[in-house]
């Protein structure tokens, strides 16, 4: 019996992918961004977050077999194709359970389904190669294009997702590049600079920008974790718009 390790399913979303989506967040992430606004999704085990001054608890990751995602998902089929939605998979990172994540995503394309996935693409190309024929859409996150920063604060493999990006663009995907505009991190004009130097000589025309905001910090709180990220103001319009106009000289842009 094929099982999914998933956190939450989330219907109606807007902000998943195009049209009106359900969202299956699946827990369970390799990378430990300090940014992260998802916290309850990197840790494969179930949680509860205990949100003390509003007097809840909320409990993410349960197994669920395949059948039971998609029957709980299909609830919605006439909202997808009447919207041009369908289903996301993110996380955590969903690609840690591609095998399972395929099996999932070929019922979708069988029953005419839009499908997409959330990933930051650190994972043996085996993964991407697994679910690539039965995804209609990716939206891949490309956070740095200098190999130290990604390895010492994300822990991650620059070079693997360097080269899984490549070669999923390579295959004719339909692959949506995101970069997320992390204060300290990756917004200077030299970080920028190697973020388009990458993906300028791979084929990639359109990035998305995603300016940082703190939606995620009442999580860490609920969590009793501390957020490296709880004093950071989300930049000024100007200055994201100064990274755009930077980014436009070499791709078509947008910002969420």
């Amino acid at each position: 019996m094929t099982e999914l390790n998933v956190s939450a399913i989330q219907r109606f979303s807007t902000g998943d992918g195009p049209g009106i989506r359900t969202t299956v967040f699946l827990k369970g992430c390799n990378l430990r961004c300090p940014w992260c606004h998802n916290p309850e999704n990197i840790r494969p085990e179930p949680q509860t977050l205990e949100y003390k001054n509003a007097g809840k608890t909320v409990s993410y990751g349960r197994m669920m077999t395949v059948d039971e995602v998609f029957a709980d998902v299909m609830e919605d089929a006439d909202f997808y194709r009447a919207g041009g939605g369908g289903v996301t998979l993110g996380g955590g990172e969903p690609l840690l359970q591609a095998e399972a994540a395929a099996v999932l995503l070929r019922q979708l394309k069988e029953a005419d389904v839009s499908t997409l996935i959330d990933t930051a693409g650190c994972v043996p190309w085996g993964k991407l190669e697994a679910v690539a024929d039965v995804t209609d859409m990716f939206y891949f996150d490309y956070k740095t294009g200098d190999d130290a920063k990604y390895r010492t604060v994300i822990g991650g493999d620059r070079a693997l997702v360097f080269d899984n990006l490549k070669r999923l663009i390579g295959l004719g995907r339909n692959v949506h590049v995101r970069i997320p505009l992390i204060p300290g991190f990756n917004m200077s004009e030299e970080d920028c600079g190697k973020i388009c130097a990458d993906l300028g000589g791979i084929g990639v025309t359109h990035v998305d920008l995603l300016p940082f905001h703190r939606l995620g910090t009442s999580k860490y709180e609920a969590l009793g974790l501390e957020y490296a990220y709880k004093n950071e103001k989300p930049s000024e319009p100007e200055i994201i718009q100064s990274i755009r106009s930077f980014y436009s000289r070499y791709f078509v842009t947008s910002t969420e």
